[in-house]
């Protein structure tokens, strides 16, 4: 496994335990708000929704708190955020994108340049890194689920296109809108998953094999990530697995 993916793996335990904070609540409300304006409140009509949903549920956001973002959005009912995307590159010539969701863009706009520039990095115009990413559906989970093969047959007959293994977890891909359908199937056999979300996933990857820019990278990531309108943080960096574990 990468040290990028790793890094992912890691971020979905920090999810976790941010949502103990009431922390990633708020993120995944502001997903669900989103998804709301754009597609209507229902979430059989409503794929972003269903994502936002199941996001939410995955971090333990009770159903009446769901229930009541919908509700009070789906009037058209509170703040006007909007989702922005931000590019531009980190130390050692890695590529970020940052999601963002935000009711203030000039605020949001001057906190990340700041952040870029505060870690090495430079902030870009729209498009500059975002052709060496491409979205795809990744659920994450054990490997002590199931067996490879027998996990592989049932991702590709629910309309997964592949699955990786390493280091005790499995990855599997799919396109954006089979992501609810793959992870339906596994709920379905009563396979527990960690994670499942649409994600910018790199085309290929920037390898960084010096501990300083490396630990730079992985600090700027953590810097936007925790920046209040960042929905999510994706990057190209390929930091090796040991590394990344004395650093994280």
């Amino acid at each position: 496994m990468s040290g990028h993916s790793k890094w992912n793996n890691i971020k979905g335990r920090k999810s976790k335990q941010d949502a103990i904070r009431g922390k990633f609540f708020t993120r995944v409300s502001k997903e669900i708000i989103l998804a709301v304006k754009e597609g209507g409140p229902d979430p059989e009509a409503n794929l972003a929704l269903k994502n936002a949903i199941n996001r939410a549920k995955a971090v333990n956001m009770p159903n009446d708190n769901i229930r009541k973002v919908i509700e009070k959005y789906s009037g058209g009912e509170g703040e006007n955020f909007e989702e922005i995307y931000y590019e531009g590159y980190g130390p050692g010539g890695v590529a970020v994108i940052v999601k963002a969701a935000t009711d203030n863009r000039n605020r949001t706009s001057a906190s990340l340049r700041h952040l870029f520039s505060k870690y090495g990095g430079n902030m870009g115009e729209t498009g500059c890194v975002s052709w060496m990413f491409e979205n795809k559906g990744v659920i994450t989970l054990p490997e002590s689920s199931i067996s490879e093969d027998e996990l592989l047959e049932i991702v590709l007959e629910a309309g997964g296109e592949d699955l990786n293994a390493s280091d005790g977890i499995y990855e599997i891909y799919t396109d954006p809108l089979s992501l609810h359908l793959v992870k339906e199937t596994l709920d379905d056999k009563g396979i527990k998953t960690d994670t499942a979300n649409i994600l910018m996933v790199p085309k290929n990857t920037v390898e960084l094999n010096d501990e300083a820019k490396a630990t730079k990278v992985l600090k700027m990531m953590e810097a936007l990530e925790e920046d209040d309108d960042v929905q999510d943080v994706f990057s190209n960096f390929d930091i090796p697995s040991e590394m990344m574990e004395k650093i994280a």
